[in-house]
């Protein structure tokens, strides 16, 4: 059995809008499976391609505003190519954002919706993820969510220390996973959440019951009658297992 995270879903407002500048952003392809959902997929992938990473949306009817603990890091090749993509962004709707970050060499920006995300400067360890270099969860405990992320996913632990800690898919594509130590006490649901698919997809409900075991709690976020399960990791932080349908 093999659990991999394949993509990150986003509440919205509007799925179509926020996606539309998201696939701007990313320079991906847009779909709709249907009324409220939007789908993001690179260029010459198919979902579920294993080498590919994927970006849902979802209009919920209220998305709350909330300081989100789960944001995108972007990737550049250079000085200009970071300086190109802020300006980019900004034309597409993004906006400056100050969460506190100070004088870092990254910059700081917020989607049309209020999610906030960074440009990050270039760094050689992401020139081949793609334009997502990180998915960034904020987290009380790094070495405690690296355990549970660690046995959760069929991924690499690359490092861990009591700052953060970061991982990557085994086949070495797509974004790493970081835990950053944050902080801030947890006290709201995330607007921005991890989404998992078992392989062969018939093991979902083995994959629950082994994320159970290892400390995963069942979450309700209203999502009813639902083919996937919505679990919450040690820290309360939701995150679904995809299942057929």
């Amino acid at each position: 059995m093999a659990l991999r995270l394949v993509q990150v879903n986003f509440k919205a407002r509007d799925d179509s809008a926020l996606g539309r500048f998201w696939a701007e952003a990313l320079g991906w392809g847009m779909a709709s499976e249907g009324p409220g959902v939007t789908n993001l997929e690179p260029e010459g992938f198919a979902w579920p391609d294993p080498d590919a990473f994927y970006v849902d949306l979802v209009t919920v009817p209220d998305p709350e505003t909330v300081k989100y603990r789960v944001h995108l890091d972007l990737a550049t090749t250079s000085a200009a190519h970071q300086a190109e993509l802020v300006a980019r962004l900004k034309e597409l709707g993004a906006t400056p954002a100050d969460v506190g970050q100070g004088d870092v060499p990254w910059t700081v920006l917020a989607d049309p919706e209020g999610n906030v995300f960074c440009v990050l400067e270039p760094r050689a360890s992401f020139r081949d993820t793609g334009p997502i270099a990180v998915v960034v969860v904020d987290c009380a405990d790094p070495r405690a969510m690296a355990r549970f992320w660690d046995e959760a996913l069929d991924w690499t632990l690359h490092e861990v220390t009591d700052d953060h800690a970061l991982l990557r898919s085994a086949k070495g594509v797509g974004p790493y996973l970081e835990f950053l130590r944050a902080p801030a006490t947890r006290t709201w649901w995330n607007r921005i959440h991890l989404d998992l698919l078992p392989d062969p997809i018939e093991d979902q409900g083995a994959e629950v019951a082994r994320l159970r075991a290892l400390g995963a709690k069942p979450a309700d976020v209203g999502q009813g009658d639902v083919s996937w399960k919505v679990l919450a990791d040690p820290e309360g932080n939701e995150f679904c297992v995809l299942g057929r349908g």
